[in-house]
Protein backbone atom coordinates (compact mmCIF):
# COMPACT_ATOMS: atom_id res chain seq x y z
CA UNK A 1 0.00 0.00 0.00
CA UNK A 2 0.89 3.40 -1.08
CA UNK A 3 0.20 6.29 0.95
CA UNK A 4 0.19 10.12 -1.08
CA UNK A 5 0.04 13.79 -1.11
CA UNK A 6 0.87 16.61 -2.77
CA UNK A 7 2.64 19.91 -1.89
CA UNK A 8 1.91 22.92 -3.50
CA UNK A 9 5.24 25.03 -3.56
CA UNK A 10 5.37 27.84 -5.91
CA UNK A 11 8.89 28.46 -6.63
CA UNK A 12 9.88 32.40 -6.13
CA UNK A 13 12.94 33.96 -8.17
CA UNK A 14 15.65 36.34 -6.61
CA UNK A 15 17.40 37.80 -9.60
CA UNK A 16 19.49 40.83 -9.32
CA UNK A 17 18.72 44.19 -10.66
CA UNK A 18 19.33 44.18 -14.49
CA UNK A 19 17.74 41.04 -15.78
CA UNK A 20 15.45 41.76 -18.47
CA UNK A 21 11.60 41.95 -18.17
CA UNK A 22 9.69 39.85 -18.64
CA UNK A 23 11.75 37.22 -16.20
CA UNK A 24 9.28 34.64 -14.17
CA UNK A 25 8.78 36.16 -10.25
CA UNK A 26 7.19 32.78 -9.38
CA UNK A 27 7.40 29.22 -10.90
CA UNK A 28 3.45 27.11 -10.16
CA UNK A 29 5.79 23.59 -8.74
CA UNK A 30 3.95 21.01 -6.88
CA UNK A 31 5.21 17.85 -5.22
CA UNK A 32 4.27 14.21 -5.15
CA UNK A 33 5.02 12.65 -1.87
CA UNK A 34 4.79 8.59 -1.80
CA UNK A 35 5.08 6.68 1.19
CA UNK A 36 5.28 2.72 1.01
CA UNK A 37 3.60 1.58 4.16
CA UNK A 38 5.91 -1.70 4.08
CA UNK A 39 9.59 -0.19 3.83
CA UNK A 40 8.72 3.23 5.31
CA UNK A 41 10.53 4.32 1.85
CA UNK A 42 9.73 8.09 0.42
CA UNK A 43 9.57 9.02 -3.24
CA UNK A 44 9.19 12.53 -4.51
CA UNK A 45 8.45 13.84 -7.33
CA UNK A 46 8.61 17.41 -8.85
CA UNK A 47 5.81 18.79 -11.20
CA UNK A 48 7.75 22.27 -12.27
CA UNK A 49 5.81 24.08 -15.35
CA UNK A 50 7.25 26.73 -17.45
CA UNK A 51 4.03 29.02 -18.58
CA UNK A 52 4.31 29.50 -22.21
CA UNK A 53 6.70 26.91 -22.62
CA UNK A 54 5.25 23.78 -20.59
CA UNK A 55 2.53 22.29 -22.85
CA UNK A 56 0.84 20.96 -19.53
CA UNK A 57 -2.72 22.99 -19.53
CA UNK A 58 -2.25 24.65 -16.23
CA UNK A 59 -5.81 25.27 -15.74
CA UNK A 60 -6.13 21.29 -15.63
CA UNK A 61 -3.24 20.21 -13.62
CA UNK A 62 -4.86 20.58 -9.93
CA UNK A 63 -7.32 18.33 -10.92
CA UNK A 64 -4.80 15.82 -12.72
CA UNK A 65 -1.83 16.05 -9.57
CA UNK A 66 -4.85 15.73 -7.25
CA UNK A 67 -6.33 12.27 -9.24
CA UNK A 68 -2.90 11.24 -8.94
CA UNK A 69 -2.84 11.02 -5.27
CA UNK A 70 -6.38 10.04 -5.29
CA UNK A 71 -5.24 6.99 -7.06
CA UNK A 72 -2.25 6.12 -4.76
CA UNK A 73 -4.51 6.17 -1.42
CA UNK A 74 -7.49 4.12 -2.63
CA UNK A 75 -4.66 1.39 -3.34
CA UNK A 76 -4.98 1.93 -7.65
CA UNK A 77 -1.47 2.64 -9.22
CA UNK A 78 -0.93 5.25 -11.62
CA UNK A 79 1.21 4.92 -14.54
CA UNK A 80 3.62 7.57 -16.13
CA UNK A 81 1.40 6.56 -19.72
CA UNK A 82 -1.69 7.37 -18.62
CA UNK A 83 -0.50 11.38 -18.57
CA UNK A 84 0.91 11.59 -22.26
CA UNK A 85 -0.79 15.24 -22.43
CA UNK A 86 1.11 16.63 -19.26
CA UNK A 87 4.94 16.00 -19.47
CA UNK A 88 5.89 17.56 -16.53
CA UNK A 89 3.10 15.25 -14.49
CA UNK A 90 4.89 12.51 -16.04
CA UNK A 91 8.39 13.64 -14.42
CA UNK A 92 6.98 13.99 -11.47
CA UNK A 93 5.63 10.53 -11.22
CA UNK A 94 8.59 8.67 -12.69
CA UNK A 95 11.06 10.01 -10.58
CA UNK A 96 8.75 9.89 -7.18
CA UNK A 97 8.17 6.26 -8.10
CA UNK A 98 11.80 5.07 -8.49
CA UNK A 99 13.05 7.55 -5.69
CA UNK A 100 9.92 5.10 -3.67
CA UNK A 101 12.38 1.72 -4.75
CA UNK A 102 15.21 3.00 -2.83
CA UNK A 103 15.60 3.24 1.12
CA UNK A 104 17.50 6.71 1.20
CA UNK A 105 15.50 9.63 0.82
CA UNK A 106 15.73 11.71 -2.80
CA UNK A 107 17.46 9.06 -5.14
CA UNK A 108 15.44 7.95 -7.82
CA UNK A 109 18.87 7.31 -9.84
CA UNK A 110 21.78 6.12 -7.46
CA UNK A 111 25.02 6.12 -8.36
CA UNK A 112 28.53 7.70 -8.40
CA UNK A 113 27.14 10.96 -7.88
CA UNK A 114 24.47 10.27 -4.89
CA UNK A 115 28.01 9.05 -2.94
CA UNK A 116 30.26 12.13 -4.23
CA UNK A 117 32.45 9.74 -6.32
CA UNK A 118 31.42 11.64 -9.13
CA UNK A 119 31.06 15.82 -10.01
CA UNK A 120 29.01 16.43 -12.85
CA UNK A 121 30.54 19.57 -15.08
CA UNK A 122 28.01 22.17 -15.54
CA UNK A 123 28.02 25.35 -18.06
CA UNK A 124 27.45 28.73 -15.75
CA UNK A 125 24.33 30.57 -16.93
CA UNK A 126 24.76 34.10 -18.26
CA UNK A 127 20.99 36.01 -18.14
CA UNK A 128 19.79 38.49 -20.67
CA UNK A 129 20.29 42.29 -19.26
CA UNK A 130 21.94 45.14 -19.53
CA UNK A 131 25.35 45.43 -20.89
CA UNK A 132 26.81 45.89 -17.20
CA UNK A 133 24.77 43.18 -16.25
CA UNK A 134 25.84 40.17 -18.50
CA UNK A 135 29.44 41.38 -18.02
CA UNK A 136 29.57 41.38 -14.47
CA UNK A 137 27.94 37.77 -14.30
CA UNK A 138 30.51 36.87 -17.14
CA UNK A 139 33.23 37.66 -15.00
CA UNK A 140 31.87 36.10 -12.13
CA UNK A 141 30.97 32.66 -13.81
CA UNK A 142 35.21 32.70 -14.51
CA UNK A 143 35.89 33.64 -11.52
CA UNK A 144 33.74 30.92 -9.96
CA UNK A 145 36.08 28.24 -12.06
CA UNK A 146 33.46 27.58 -15.00
CA UNK A 147 34.78 26.45 -18.09
CA UNK A 148 31.95 26.67 -19.78
CA UNK A 149 29.62 29.51 -19.90
CA UNK A 150 26.38 29.67 -21.64
CA UNK A 151 25.06 33.39 -22.74
CA UNK A 152 21.43 33.82 -23.32
CA UNK A 153 21.44 36.38 -26.35
CA UNK A 154 18.29 37.97 -28.15
CA UNK A 155 17.37 40.67 -25.40
CA UNK A 156 19.87 43.36 -26.18
CA UNK A 157 21.30 45.31 -29.27
CA UNK A 158 23.05 42.49 -31.20
CA UNK A 159 26.16 44.63 -31.70
CA UNK A 160 26.48 44.93 -28.17
CA UNK A 161 26.56 41.41 -27.25
CA UNK A 162 29.08 40.48 -29.98
CA UNK A 163 31.50 42.86 -27.85
CA UNK A 164 30.55 40.92 -24.71
CA UNK A 165 31.49 37.66 -26.88
CA UNK A 166 34.80 39.57 -28.05
CA UNK A 167 35.75 40.31 -24.74
CA UNK A 168 35.56 36.88 -23.15
CA UNK A 169 37.68 35.57 -26.24
CA UNK A 170 40.35 38.53 -25.53
CA UNK A 171 40.87 37.60 -22.04
CA UNK A 172 40.03 33.07 -22.56
CA UNK A 173 40.70 31.14 -25.46
CA UNK A 174 38.43 28.32 -26.77
CA UNK A 175 40.52 25.82 -24.87
CA UNK A 176 40.10 27.51 -21.82
CA UNK A 177 36.47 28.78 -22.21
CA UNK A 178 33.78 27.02 -24.07
CA UNK A 179 31.03 29.82 -25.51
CA UNK A 180 27.71 28.55 -25.82
CA UNK A 181 24.94 30.90 -26.47
CA UNK A 182 21.03 30.31 -26.61
CA UNK A 183 18.76 32.63 -28.95
CA UNK A 184 15.60 31.47 -27.70
CA UNK A 185 13.85 31.52 -31.44
CA UNK A 186 15.21 35.47 -31.33
CA UNK A 187 16.37 35.41 -34.79
CA UNK A 188 14.26 35.70 -38.33
CA UNK A 189 15.06 32.90 -40.71
CA UNK A 190 16.28 35.76 -43.21
CA UNK A 191 18.68 37.35 -40.78
CA UNK A 192 19.93 33.93 -39.28
CA UNK A 193 22.68 32.96 -40.94
CA UNK A 194 24.38 36.47 -41.48
CA UNK A 195 24.14 36.86 -37.60
CA UNK A 196 25.42 33.14 -37.07
CA UNK A 197 28.25 34.36 -39.56
CA UNK A 198 29.18 37.16 -37.06
CA UNK A 199 29.17 35.27 -34.18
CA UNK A 200 31.23 32.36 -35.46
CA UNK A 201 34.14 35.06 -34.83
CA UNK A 202 34.38 34.69 -31.50
CA UNK A 203 34.72 30.71 -31.25
CA UNK A 204 31.26 29.42 -30.32
CA UNK A 205 30.78 25.91 -29.60
CA UNK A 206 27.10 25.92 -30.28
CA UNK A 207 24.24 27.87 -30.62
CA UNK A 208 20.68 26.60 -28.91
CA UNK A 209 17.29 27.24 -30.97
CA UNK A 210 18.34 30.35 -33.09
CA UNK A 211 14.79 30.49 -34.96
CA UNK A 212 11.23 29.65 -33.61
CA UNK A 213 10.56 25.78 -33.49
CA UNK A 214 7.94 24.34 -36.14
CA UNK A 215 10.09 25.97 -38.81
CA UNK A 216 11.71 22.95 -40.06
CA UNK A 217 12.77 23.61 -43.68
CA UNK A 218 14.51 27.01 -42.50
CA UNK A 219 15.98 25.52 -39.71
CA UNK A 220 17.42 22.26 -41.94
CA UNK A 221 18.86 24.62 -44.09
CA UNK A 222 20.65 26.63 -41.54
CA UNK A 223 21.84 23.16 -40.04
CA UNK A 224 23.32 22.58 -43.12
CA UNK A 225 25.40 25.58 -43.53
CA UNK A 226 25.43 27.13 -40.27
CA UNK A 227 29.54 27.86 -39.12
CA UNK A 228 28.39 27.10 -35.53
CA UNK A 229 26.71 24.15 -34.66
CA UNK A 230 23.21 24.16 -33.85
CA UNK A 231 21.02 22.91 -31.13
CA UNK A 232 17.79 21.83 -31.17
CA UNK A 233 15.72 23.13 -27.42
CA UNK A 234 11.80 24.40 -27.53
CA UNK A 235 12.36 22.29 -31.12
CA UNK A 236 11.50 19.10 -28.87
CA UNK A 237 8.87 19.61 -27.16
CA UNK A 238 5.60 17.89 -27.52
CA UNK A 239 6.95 15.48 -30.12
CA UNK A 240 6.60 12.09 -28.13
CA UNK A 241 6.35 9.60 -30.90
CA UNK A 242 9.50 8.10 -31.40
CA UNK A 243 8.70 7.59 -35.47
CA UNK A 244 7.90 11.32 -35.40
CA UNK A 245 10.95 12.43 -33.28
CA UNK A 246 12.88 10.31 -36.04
CA UNK A 247 11.34 11.78 -38.76
CA UNK A 248 12.39 15.46 -36.91
CA UNK A 249 15.92 14.64 -36.22
CA UNK A 250 16.07 13.28 -40.18
CA UNK A 251 14.94 16.16 -41.85
CA UNK A 252 16.42 18.93 -39.52
CA UNK A 253 19.70 17.13 -38.75
CA UNK A 254 20.64 19.19 -36.47
CA UNK A 255 24.52 19.14 -34.17
CA UNK A 256 22.79 18.96 -30.69
CA UNK A 257 19.80 18.32 -29.09
CA UNK A 258 18.92 19.67 -25.29
CA UNK A 259 16.78 17.30 -23.39
CA UNK A 260 14.77 18.67 -20.87
CA UNK A 261 12.49 15.80 -18.70
CA UNK A 262 10.24 18.39 -17.45
CA UNK A 263 9.24 19.21 -20.99
CA UNK A 264 9.75 16.28 -22.87
CA UNK A 265 7.78 13.82 -20.64
CA UNK A 266 10.25 12.37 -17.91
CA UNK A 267 13.57 10.19 -17.93
CA UNK A 268 12.42 7.00 -20.46
CA UNK A 269 10.89 9.85 -22.85
CA UNK A 270 14.36 11.86 -23.04
CA UNK A 271 16.43 8.41 -23.19
CA UNK A 272 14.16 7.53 -26.00
CA UNK A 273 15.55 10.72 -27.72
CA UNK A 274 19.37 9.82 -26.80
CA UNK A 275 18.51 6.40 -28.66
CA UNK A 276 17.73 8.24 -31.51
CA UNK A 277 20.22 10.51 -31.39
CA UNK A 278 22.91 8.72 -30.66
CA UNK A 279 22.06 6.55 -33.61
CA UNK A 280 21.91 9.41 -35.81
CA UNK A 281 25.12 10.89 -34.69
CA UNK A 282 23.41 13.65 -32.92
CA UNK A 283 25.52 14.76 -29.82
CA UNK A 284 23.03 16.09 -26.91
CA UNK A 285 23.52 17.48 -23.66
CA UNK A 286 20.59 17.68 -20.69
CA UNK A 287 19.05 20.38 -18.84
CA UNK A 288 16.78 21.84 -16.35
CA UNK A 289 13.97 23.87 -16.92
CA UNK A 290 14.01 25.77 -13.90
CA UNK A 291 13.40 23.19 -11.08
CA UNK A 292 13.46 23.69 -7.57
CA UNK A 293 16.54 21.10 -6.27
CA UNK A 294 14.45 18.12 -6.15
CA UNK A 295 13.98 18.13 -9.86
CA UNK A 296 17.25 19.33 -10.48
CA UNK A 297 18.69 16.48 -8.35
CA UNK A 298 16.77 13.76 -10.18
CA UNK A 299 18.03 14.99 -13.46
CA UNK A 300 21.51 15.04 -12.15
CA UNK A 301 21.13 11.78 -10.95
CA UNK A 302 20.24 10.46 -14.08
CA UNK A 303 22.71 12.41 -16.86
CA UNK A 304 25.71 11.33 -14.03
CA UNK A 305 24.89 7.61 -14.89
CA UNK A 306 25.30 7.87 -18.39
CA UNK A 307 29.21 7.84 -19.81
CA UNK A 308 29.12 11.64 -20.88
CA UNK A 309 31.52 14.32 -19.42
CA UNK A 310 29.60 17.25 -21.77
CA UNK A 311 29.19 20.09 -19.56
CA UNK A 312 25.22 19.71 -18.36
CA UNK A 313 22.97 22.68 -17.87
CA UNK A 314 21.70 22.19 -14.23
CA UNK A 315 23.27 25.38 -12.38
CA UNK A 316 19.86 27.05 -11.53
CA UNK A 317 19.36 25.87 -7.65
CA UNK A 318 20.42 29.39 -6.49
CA UNK A 319 17.71 31.41 -8.37
CA UNK A 320 14.96 30.90 -5.92
CA UNK A 321 14.09 32.30 -2.85
CA UNK A 322 12.18 29.41 -1.17
CA UNK A 323 14.36 26.25 -2.80
CA UNK A 324 14.27 23.00 -1.11
CA UNK A 325 17.14 22.91 1.04
CA UNK A 326 19.63 20.08 -0.38
CA UNK A 327 23.25 18.56 -0.41
CA UNK A 328 23.42 20.20 -4.05
CA UNK A 329 26.23 22.52 -4.19
CA UNK A 330 28.51 24.02 -7.18
CA UNK A 331 32.19 23.81 -6.77
CA UNK A 332 34.36 25.02 -9.32
CA UNK A 333 31.99 24.88 -12.34
CA UNK A 334 30.72 21.55 -11.53
CA UNK A 335 27.50 20.11 -9.50
CA UNK A 336 28.09 18.06 -6.45
CA UNK A 337 26.44 15.64 -4.00
CA UNK A 338 27.65 17.23 -0.48
CA UNK A 339 27.38 13.49 1.76
CA UNK A 340 28.15 16.32 4.81
CA UNK A 341 24.40 17.97 4.07
CA UNK A 342 20.79 16.57 4.22
CA UNK A 343 17.34 16.90 2.22
CA UNK A 344 14.74 19.32 3.83
CA UNK A 345 11.81 16.55 4.96
CA UNK A 346 8.59 16.99 2.13
CA UNK A 347 7.46 13.88 4.05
Amino acid sequence: MIKAKLINHPLQFKLPAGTSRGILKTKPTWFIVLQHQLTGNIGVGECSLIPGLSIDNESEIDQVLASIIRKFNSGQFPTVTEYQNFPAVQFALETALNDLAYADPFSPYPGAFTNNAKQIPINGLVWMGDKDFMLQQIQSKIEEGFKCIKMKIGAIDFDTELALLKSIRNQFSETQIELRVDANGAFSPSEAMAKLDALSKFGIHSIEQPIKQDQWKEMALLCANSPIPIALDEELIGITEKAYQIQMLDFIRPQYIILKPSLLGGIEASNQFIEIAEKASIGWWATSALESNVGLNAIAQWVSNINTDRPQGLGTGKLFTNNIYSPLVIKNGHLVHDTNLAWESLS
